[in-house]
């Protein structure tokens, strides 16, 4: 038997959410995350702002036309009701071949579905070299 991933959130449930999460994201389908997220879920990310599964898609499709070979792994931060917050890091490589590492900190709302509502994403990038690579 599977455990339902709705708030309100146990440490069990908020762990198993961003696991999911993690899981989603290193697939690099736009459509299948999108589908993660309600059909008006709000984001920030960086300096961009999103509204909705159709502007997600979009947006993730374009990330991964310049993020390639994307990588990504995510930790538990905090989590209450129907919120969590998580650190993460990614590694990526650009078109000329220079691979980077992004940090950030994401804050999470859901509805009572276990859909997130609203995403806000903060995130640093910094130049590595391929065998500076963490996550493979």
């Amino acid at each position: 038997m599977s455990i339902k991933l709705v708030p309100p959130f146990s440490e069990e449930t908020a762990r198993a959410k961003v696991q999911a999460a993690e899981d989603a994201w290193n697939t690099r389908d736009p459509e299948k995350i999108s589908r993660a997220y309600t059909v008006d879920s709000e984001w920030r990310n960086r300096d961009t702002f999103l509204n909705g599964r159709s502007e997600i898609v979009q947006f993730l499709s374009g990330k991964w036309e310049k993020e390639l070979d994307y990588k990504l792994k995510k930790e538990l931060w905090a989590y209450t009701d129907n919120r969590i917050a998580v650190r993460f890091e990614y590694e990526w490589r650009d078109h000329s071949g220079q691979w980077f590492r992004s940090y950030g900190n994401e804050n999470w709302e859901f509805d009572s579905e276990g859909l997130m509502k609203r995403r806000f994403a903060s995130i640093n990038d910094v130049k590595i070299s391929e065998n500076e690579r963490r996550i493979k």
